[in-house]
């Protein structure tokens, strides 16, 4: 008990101790974090504003895109303004915060990215039916599901954490609060509780990863006996980039919590949660868009609309 004391903030990795080093991770994070928040609001423009999209895998597709913006916005700005003021402390409240978001939002995603399978597995295998299931009511019950599952899956692991007490050291081997590494700080044994809550975590993500499987070996059945290519075209556009997000995922979140926390700082483990915490984000933009005939349609109608309503203004404004 003597060891035991009230930790108020906890400090976390830092990239550099040289102050040019520091800018450079800055300015790499800061590009990144753009690159994500313009991406994924593109797609929410586009959707929203192309009345041809309002369907249920796009909407869905808003609805990942606003997972997105919220996973690498709960840990990557405090890690840019870390390196930036040149300081690594982060308060007890924020990282409770960062813990919750990020399971929030992780656990939201592959709910959205399951419902997804689904609804191409009804578009593709029942289509006769897809109007009946997939209907305005059944989608947004769908998606309210997901984020309510994603604010329980946060709920239960945030507060096992936090109801630990730390008294080892308040150093983190990362660079936001991860749960692997706030569980290596306990000095409780009742840390094993919140263990078990993230075996569980896994098994249920096995478990939705199993489930998609399934539905795209049913859906690329389908579509090989579909003898139109045009027909095969359109179905493995929609299809492929989904199992691209699904596989990236869960490879890399796989990665970082079911390898055992090093005692010092890991560049693997550094990896892994920029992998995971970065990546998607960044990718899920430029897969749908680049692979998806329909939002590059609608990308280019709507630049059009902006270069017409510019060239508009011009002639009034001279």
């Amino acid at each position: 008990m003597s060891n035991q004391t009230i930790v108020t903030e906890f400090l976390l990795l830092g990239f550099s101790d040289i102050r040019e080093l520091q800018i450079l991770h800055f300015v790499i994070f800061l590009a990144a974090y753009l690159a994500a928040l313009m991406g994924n609001l593109l797609i929410i423009t586009v959707v929203t504003l192309n009345y041809e999209l309002h369907s249920p895998m796009f909407f869905f597709l808003i609805n990942l895109s606003i997972v997105d913006l919220g996973s690498i916005s709960v840990t990557v700005p405090k890690s840019m303004s870390n390196s930036l003021l040149n300081t690594r402390s982060i308060s007890y409240s924020g990282c409770v915060i960062q813990v919750f978001g990020l399971f929030c939002f992780l656990g939201a995603n592959l709910s959205l990215l399951t419902v997804m399978a689904y609804d191409r597995y009804v578009a593709i295998c029942k289509p006769l039916h897809y109007e009946i299931i997939m209907n305005r009511r059944g989608c947004v019950q769908m998606a309210a599901s997901s984020w309510a599952a994603g604010v329980i899956y946060a709920a239960v692991h945030t507060g096992n954490t936090f109801s630990l007490p730390f008294c080892h050291s308040n150093i983190i081997n990362q660079f936001f609060c991860e749960v692997p590494q706030l569980l290596k700080l306990s000095c409780s044994g009742t840390y094993r509780r919140e263990l078990a809550a993230l075996a569980f975590s896994v098994c249920l993500a096995f478990g939705c990863f199993a489930f998609i499987v399934v539905s795209y070996v049913r859906i690329f059945t389908t579509v090989l006996k579909i003898p139109s290519e045009q027909g095969h075209q359109k179905a493995f556009s929609t299809c492929i980039p989904h199992l691209m997000v699904v596989s990236l995922l869960l490879s890399t979140a796989g990665i970082a919590y079911t390898k055992p926390v090093s005692d010092s700082p890991s560049p693997l483990d550094l990896l892994a949660a920029v992998l995971y915490c970065m990546v998607p984000p960044l990718m899920n933009p430029v897969i749908y868009s680049m692979r998806n005939r329909e939002i590059q349609a609608a990308l280019r109608k709507l630049l059009h609309r902006l270069i017409r309503s510019n060239n508009n203004m011009s002639i009034i404004l001279s």
